[in-house]
């Protein structure tokens, strides 16, 4: 009789292991892409970059730090800068995006956007939102906007306000330092800030579906010794939706590059 209640304690406690492993479903492995230079571009390595998009054959590039902020549109082949706006001081310049024929930008840490003409970089006007600005993208409906944060904000485009925001996750923890941001075939793209990865971002959810991997993208030759070294890190996507090229830079890097994905190893 001992031995039956010992057997049925078991095959009992082995049902109920299994119910509840039924409940805890494995974490889904994150794909991780590689990549390949397809082109090699000059880049301003005095440029602390903060923004990057592409527009009609052009670089359009935002420049960070008091007293050394700029907006620019820069020659892809060659890096030269063909219109330059200084940012004022104090403001500490950070990222931009363009919205039908308004160039948008954010600064740091004093909750001041700037709204400039996007042919001549007049200044137009100006608006504010709450916690510090990182950086921009849009996916032709909405503004996409970042904060150092997890969460991803989305804004009206003509008022400036924010109409929904996510968490980035990623197996369920969160993202933190959500940095420069690129809208890429349905998906946000966003570099981690101090890291050599790029997140790919379900815009829906804030899931991320995989992790793109630029370990060793800039030569170590390339870098600047400290202190301004400490700073130059990736930072910087741009996407050209016609020709499907994507380029990727970083804070004071001497180079830019166009890359192509190539699929990697999973990781948990």
């Amino acid at each position: 009789m001992c031995t039956l209640k010992l057997t049925m304690r078991l095959v009992l406690f082995a049902a109920v292991l299994a119910i509840s492993m039924l409940g805890c479903p494995a974490q889904t492995a994150i794909p991780v892409y590689s990549y390949k230079v397809v082109h090699v571009f000059p880049h301003d390595g005095a440029a602390f970059t903060e923004g990057l998009f592409y527009r009609n054959g052009f670089l359009y590039e935002s420049t960070g730090l008091p007293g050394r902020s700029s907006i620019r549109k820069v020659r892809l082949e060659t890096g030269e800068v063909v219109q330059q706006l200084t940012v004022p001081e104090p403001y500490f310049g950070e990222g931009v995006v363009a919205w039908k024929n308004r160039l948008i930008e954010l600064t740091y840490t004093t909750q001041l956007g700037f709204i400039y003409d996007l042919d001549t970089f007049a200044l137009q006007g100006t608006f504010h939102y709450p916690g510090q600005g990182w950086s921009m993208t849009q996916d032709g409906k909405q503004i996409i906007m970042d904060d150092g944060t997890p969460d991803i904000r989305f804004w009206d485009p003509k008022s400036l306000k924010e109409v929904n925001r996510i968490r980035v996750t990623a197996n369920g923890e969160a993202v933190e330092n959500l940095n420069e941001l690129e809208w890429v075939n349905g998906e946000i793209y966003a570099n981690i800030w101090h890291t050599d990865r790029i997140a790919r971002i379900n815009p829906a959810n804030g899931k991320v579906l995989g992790w793109i991997d630029l370990t060793g993208l800039l030569p170590k030759a390339d870098f600047l010794p400290e202190p301004d070294g400490s700073e130059q890190v990736l930072n910087g996507i741009a996407y050209d939706s016609k020709r499907d090229r994507l380029f990727v830079t970083g804070k004071y890097w001497p180079k830019l590059f166009e890359i192509r994905l190539q699929r990697g190893s999973d990781i948990r």
